[in-house]
Parts: structure tokens; C-alpha cells; sequence
């Protein structure tokens, strides 16, 4: 199919990608040209495993090409995907202008029916909003869709080739076919596209999210628990995950949860309900624990330190907001450095992708009390305490006696729950984790 594709962000240009590989003739759209230049001389905007080069062949292949206008990318679709960002407003909820504008630009230039799928998270009711600002701009027939995302940061090029669901949000016959043909490449050994009115498939994605979110803050809560009572969190998730009910998927207790989707679609989902009259008690829950959760490692670092903490020293492994992915928005690390450094600590940090994005996210103040290292052990050079805030694949099975030698102090703070207790106390550390 001719396949067009408004932005390149996460979802954008992974969806591109992918679907230029599966043979499909994809024109990806950025109104950002420094993005599309980038792209163009093999540096991608965002870091994501396996898509570099998935990018790279499809472009030599022909079949992904790339542009900064949205009006050329309106000419080439015969399905046209939004996938801009729905970044927060100040009032919480999301913020839909660059989607309507896109949108409108779409409307005053589609020259044949077409099909325009909203990719981009939104509230419910936003597909009927984008058909009406196309129908200002147009009278060529078009039919507009939802079909959300479900990608994971860190994992997308397999979640997008190998789909747990595609949610399709359509009442158009003819719609419904392209898209089913569309996706039945990826779902071959079994049919897990489901087609639902877009209202509802508005709505699936906040609540996925939602429901995930609540899962994860309700294991912090019981490994706050945990730590009250001298129970031990990781046998509590052992035995609640081995029942068929509840699964073991999202209890993982930890420095709570970040990214891009999570804090923001739950923000925008509070702010729908609020609208509607409705209050959604356990989603409010939900993020009210996981801000307070962000801070336990400081919380537990002040008890076993002390709470004057000028002039020590603290490394912080991990500064993404989850493994294999360069993204910091909402990390929990941004909000445990920027409290340090108030409390007059200095900061030395490492992480395998997303040191520089960490720190152009730091005010200059708190910044010139960080010191970004290229190696995990000289950022533990001198450190009185080492916090682990992401689980990267590298800080799991670290040389433990290298870093006694290394570091001034003995102190452990892992906020993955990532590392063996018994075997770090025996040599000379001091372990905390979370609910341990």
C-alpha cells in the first residue's frame, strides 16, 4: 500500500519502518527539518534497538522515504497515519494541537478518498474532533480511524512485528478491510485484530495504561508494607504472579515508573473523568504513589546516612526511565538527582544511552553538581553510596569487589531490587532495597 506517516517519534517511525519492511511504500513526515535531515544522514532522532537499521535498509530498499511536508505527505497516502506528539497540558490534559494541525493540513491537500488513522494517544471523542477539522478543509471522501499504539519504549520493532492485539476503531466497512489487510502480516497465526467503534478504542488505550500504572504502584505500596513489617516484597510478588489470576506481569516494585505514555495518559484520563463528572479513585491513587515512590531511595538513603548530606558524593546507575531506551521524560533518576543536589550532595552518573539527554534535562544549577561518566565504575570512583535506579542489562552482575575497592563508602541503594543481598553484605556492603 501507499502509506504516509505524520511524525517521528517513537511510534511514528517505528510504524514506518516496519511497515516499509513488510513491503509497503511509506512517506514519513516531520515538520521538524533538522529531524528529517538527521534521519537522512543515518543519525536517528531517538534510540530504539534494531531500528537504526531497519531504517537504513528500507531506505536503500526504496520503499521509505522522508519528508518536511505534511502537503506531500497528504498527496502520497492512500492511508494516511497520524502519530504526533499529545504531549501534557499545563491543566493536565493532553495537548492536541499538533494533531489538529496536521489534521488540517491533511483536509486541504488529499486529492482521493483516504483513509486517516490516529495513532497518536488522545482523548476519547478526538477521531470525531480530526473528521470534522478535515470536512472544514475538504469535500474528497475520507474515513477517519483510531488504532492506538501498544508499543513498549525499548522493545517496539518486535511489539509493532509481533502484536499482543491491533485495535482497529472504525464503523467503515471499507476501512475496516484496508486495515485488516494492512495488519494480517504481522498477526498470520492468529487473528488478533479486534474492531471496536473508535470511542472505545480511544478508550482501550487509557485504560491498558491505567490499569498497568495501578498494578505497578500497588506492589510500591506493598513494599513500603513490606519494609514496615520485616517481610520480604520479592516472595510476596513470587507468591501473588504464581496465581493464574493475577499473572506475574507489572510487580515489579522499584523507584516507580516514568516514560512517556504512563505519567501522561494517566494525567489525560483524570482529566477526561473530571470533565464527565466521573472521579477515577484508584487511577488517582495510582500517580499520587508513584510520585511519592520516585523519592524512596532518598527517603532510605537519609535514614542510613543521615540527613546532612553536603559535600558526599552519590553515584546513580541508570538515568533512562526504563532499559534499552535513550528517553528520560518522567525518570524517576531526574526527580532522585535533582533532590540530592539539593540536599548539597555532588552527583556522578552513568548510563549506556541516556547520559546526554539526562543532562539537558537538568537546570544549570543542579547540572554543575553532576559529573557524567563514560565508564559505570569511574562514575563510582569516591562514592559514599551507589543507587541503581534502572535496571540496564549491565548493572546486574557488576564486579562488587572492584567497586568496594573503588568506592569511600558501603552503601548500596537498589532501586530494581536487581542485586543478591546476602551475597553484597558479605562483602562489606550495606544493602537496601525495596521492600527487602
Amino acid at each position: 500500500m501507499k502509506l504516509s506517516v505524520i511524525g517521528t517519534g517513537y511510534v511514528g517511525l517505528v510504524a514506518a519502518a516496519v511497515f516499509a519492511d513488510y513491503g509497503n511504500d511509506v512517506l514519513c513526515a516531520d515538520i521538524d527539518a533538522g529531524k528529517i535531515d538527521s534521519i537522512k544522514a543515518g543519525k536517528l532522532p531517538i534510540f530504539e534497538p534494531g531500528l537504526e537499521p531497519l531504517v537504513e535498509h528500507n531506505i536503500q530498499a526504496g520503499r521509505l522515504r522522508f519528508t518536511t511536508s505534511n502537503a506531500e505527505a497528504a498527496v502520497h497516502g492512500d492511508v494516511i497515519f497520524l502519530a504526533v506528539g499529545t504531549p501534557t497540558a499545563a491543566d493536565g490534559s493532553a495537548d492536541l494541537s499538533y494533531l489538529y494541525q496536521a489534521a488540517s493540513e491533511i483536509g486541504r491537500h488529499i486529492t482521493r478518498p483516504t483513509i486517516i488513522v490516529d495513532k497518536s494517544t488522545v482523548p476519547v471523542g478526538t477521531a470525531e474532533r480530526i473528521a470534522r477539522i478535515v470536512g472544514e478543509q475538504t469535500r474528497v471522501p475520507f474515513t477517519v480511524v483510531s488504532n492506538p499504539e501498544f508499543l513498549k519504549e525499548g522493545a517496539a520493532v518486535d511489539d509493532f512485528m509481533h502484536p499482543d492485539r491491533v485495535i482497529v476503531g472504525t464503523d467503515d466497512p471499507h476501512a475496516r478491510e484496508v486495515l485488516h489487510r494492512l495488519y494480517q502480516p504481522f498477526c498470520r497465526t492468529s487473528d488478533r485484530i479486534l474492531f471496536m467503534d473508535a470511542r472505545s478504542a480511544e478508550l482501550t488505550k487509557y485504560a491498558c495504561n491505567a490499569y498497568l500504572a495501578a498494578r505497578i504502584s500497588f506492589m510500591n505500596d506493598m513494599a513500603n508494607l513490606a519494609d514496615a513489617l520485616g517481610a520480604d516484597v520479592e516472595l510476596v510478588r513470587r507468591g501473588m504472579g504464581s496465581d493464574p489470576r493475577i499473572g506475574n506481569k507489572f510487580l515489579y516494585p522499584g523507584v516507580g515508573y516514568g516514560g512517556s505514555c504512563f505519567p501522561k495518559d494517566i494525567r489525560a484520563l483524570l482529566t477526561t473523568a473530571r470533565e464527565f463528572g466521573h472521579s477515577l479513585e484508584i487511577v488517582a491513587s495510582a500517580e499520587r504513589i508513584n510520585e511519592a515512590q520516585k523519592l524512596v531511595i532518598v527517603r532510605k538513603l537519609r535514614q542510613r546516612l543521615g540527613s546532612d548530606l553536603a559535600g558526599k558524593t552519590f553515584t546513580v546507575w541508570g538515568l533512562s526511565f526504563k532499559p534499552n531506551t535513550d528517553d528520560v521524560r518522567e525518570a524517576p533518576a531526574l526527580k532522585i538527582v535533582r533532590t540530592l543536589v539539593g540536599d548539597g550532595a555532588r552527583l556522578r552518573l552513568h548510563d549506556p544511552e541516556a547520559g546526554k539527554n539526562f543532562i539537558a534535562n537538568l537546570s544549570p544549577h543542579v547540572a554543575a553538581s553532576c559529573t557524567l561518566a563514560a565508564d559505570p565504575y569511574d562514575a563510582a570512583e569516591g562514592a559514599h553510596a551507589l543507587i541503581l535506579a534502572t535496571e540496564w542489562r549491565e548493572y546486574r552482575s557488576p564486579d562488587f569487589e572492584r567497586l568496594k575497592r573503588i568506592m569511600a563508602g558501603t552503601h548500596l541503594f537498589d532501586g530494581r531490587n536487581q542485586w543478591d543481598r546476602q551475597h553484597v553484605e558479605a562483602l562489606g556492603f550495606e544493602y537496601a532495597g525495596i521492600g527487602r
